[in-house]
């Protein structure tokens, strides 16, 4: 296993100097985020792939954000969030196919987005219209000669590997975040690896709490701070002969946040 870190991305993104950074902080790969669909262009392809050549950082995954409204709790975050919502699945479904056509331009394999919270009763009609268009994502992403990952967290473990298995092939797989597990109080993820462990390509090291109300998610915090137990987890993942990057993910801002991803990778490398 390797370590790397989080990179945003935005139309008007330095990326030559985002690049460096990951490199100042002795880090050699990264997954690259992007929520800026005006971003995903020939131009932007081609900045990025001269700084991979210049600052020798690796992309694992090409992280696809979509368009629209999006809330992070239990009440509006199922109105609003990923493919679920019928009024903005259309859009953000091109925006998805976009995205993978984007991650070939810069020779990226690896597609994630949050699908958003998948129905957990098959017969639900929700169930069979949100399958549909991911079935189409992966038809892309198969033409693509890519893999689309699924970032866990808004579902069970269980829900997920039934969409995982009913959509069927070698071009799906999982982004395990573990502390949206917790954050979203849908499974413990050293459990989650026995149910679903054989199709993560992809690991967030990210550290949270459980919810401790029905409303709003529980807290992110600092890596090795929260409630994911990463020396068994990274144990797990061993074991299941995962050898890919353990990507560092701190969502706040500032000098905070790299003194947080830091210290992440210090204990990472420990237990790797």
């Amino acid at each position: 296993m390797k370590i790397g870190v989080i990179v945003l991305m935005t139309k008007d993104t330095d990326i030559e100097k985002k690049f460096a950074q990951v490199r100042d902080m002795g880090m050699d790969n990264c997954q690259l985020v992007c929520w800026d669909s005006l971003a995903l262009n020939e131009g932007m392809a081609e900045k990025i792939r001269k700084a991979v050549l210049s600052q020798h950082v690796e992309i694992t995954a090409f992280w696809c954000g979509w368009n629209g409204p999006k809330v992070w709790d239990f009440y509006d975050g199922p109105l609003t969030l990923g493919l679920v919502p019928a009024a903005y699945r259309g859009q953000r479904l091109e925006t998805l196919l976009q995205g993978c056509d984007f991650a070939k331009l810069i020779g990226v394999k690896d597609v994630v987005t949050h699908a958003g919270f998948l129905p957990e009763n098959p017969n639900d009609s929700q169930y069979g219209e949100v399958l549909a268009s991911l079935r189409m994502l992966v038809e892309k992403c198969k033409e693509n000669d890519q893999c689309f990952l699924f970032e866990t967290g808004q579902e069970t473990p269980v829900t997920l590997k039934r969409v995982l298995q009913d959509l069927g092939g070698e071009h799906v797989g999982i982004n395990l975040d573990p502390a949206n597990l917790l954050m979203y109080g849908k499974a413990n993820p050293l459990d989650a690896l026995d149910v679903f462990g054989e199709y993560v390509r992809g690991v967030h090291g990210k550290d949270g709490e459980y919810p401790t109300d029905g409303h709003h998610l529980g807290d992110e915090v600092p890596l090795g701070k929260g409630k994911v137990d990463f020396p068994r987890l990274i144990a797990k993942l061993k074991e299941l002969g995962y050898d890919g990057s353990i990507t560092i993910e701190r969502e706040i801002s500032g000098d905070e946040q790299i003194k947080d991803i830091l210290e992440a990778k210090k204990l990472l490398e420990q237990l790797i």
